[in-house]
């Protein structure tokens, strides 16, 4: 099944983000949870992505296929909208903990115990309930709102109750927090998505531009994310020096042209090879690029 079954039409996104006062309806936010399922498909599909599972192999993983993700996504749709309702309500940190909670149980039973979406919950699951808060916290709420305003809602209303948030002692996150001193996705909710809308958002349009290709676009954005984002799973997997190489090979892609060269597809799917051999895997941009995705959508209705 390919990505576009999740795809949602413009006048119906259009429609669901005139975002009313007071509360969020119902409806609007199963269109919200619609919209970030869909952003989920779209990084699965996207190819080449190093390292990474997508429709055409498995990447470093041995525990998951396309077809768990895309179970994955199917499953924990339905809490984007509730975490929607939530942030209209103005629920606090710990609400949202407790739907994601819920989200990741019913991941784990999708896919039979395999992590697959642990960090997409954490992450859109913050910008849609900043999406309901849109809703209701202004008496001008933009129809559309930016993914500026969204971001900035996380990091006002949630940002220092994420920070003191319990940190799972064996995730891989904790481990490399342990370890190397890395923030994470913690750290990156919490100042408000700084790399997906300074780095994520103006890539994906670089993209649009040089390729006039939005698979294309997308492969643009993530290699912009890899080259900048201190990933904590290259770092679990890859030590220090795994997370340098695919940031220097990351950046090489984009000055030689990124998605504007001829052979850029050859050259990715090269480094993707690369990747697999090492068992690289840079699922935290993969995280960042599905939020660039819904952000993106949200804002221009694509």
């Amino acid at each position: 099944m390919r990505a576009h079954s999740l795809r949602v039409s413009r006048p119906a996104l259009d429609a669901s983000l005139a975002l009313p006062r007071p509360g969020l309806p119902v409806a609007i936010a199963e269109r919200l949870g619609d919209v970030a399922a869909a952003a989920l498909v779209a990084e699965l599909e996207t190819w080449p992505k190093p390292g990474l599972v997508s429709h055409v192999d498995r990447g470093s993983h041995d525990d998951m296929d396309h077809t768990t993700f895309r179970r994955s996504a199917a499953a924990i749709r339905p809490f984007y909208a509730r975490l929607a309702m939530a942030g209209s309500a103005s629920g606090d940190m710990e609400r949202l903990r407790q739907i994601g909670r819920e989200a990741e149980d019913a991941m784990l039973a999708a896919t039979g115990g395999v992590n697959t979406h642990r960090g997409a919950i954490f992450g859109l699951g913050l910008l849609c309930a900043a999406a309901g808060a849109a809703s209701v916290e202004s008496p001008v709420t933009p129809a559309r709102p930016s993914a500026a305003q969204l971001a900035d809602i996380v990091a006002r209303r949630w940002g220092d109750a994420i920070l003191r948030g319990p940190i799972p002692l064996r995730s891989h996150g904790s481990d490399v927090l342990r370890r190397f001193g890395a923030g994470g996705a913690r750290a990156e909710a919490a100042a408000g998505f700084p790399q997906v809308r300074e780095i994520g958002l103006p890539a994906l349009r670089q993209g649009r531009a040089l390729a006039h290709d939005e698979g294309a676009a997308r492969v643009q954005a993530f290699f912009a994310l890899m080259a900048e984002v201190e990933d904590t799973n290259l770092l679990h997997r890859g030590g220090a020096a795994g997370l340098q190489d695919a940031q220097r090979v990351a950046r090489q892609f984009l000055e030689d042209g990124g998605v504007g060269q001829g052979d850029w597809e050859d050259r990715a799917v090269a480094i993707h090879q690369a990747f697999v051999r090492r068992r690289l895997s840079p699922g935290g941009c993969a995280d960042l690029l599905a939020a660039t995705i819904f952000l993106d959508r949200v804002e221009i209705g694509l």
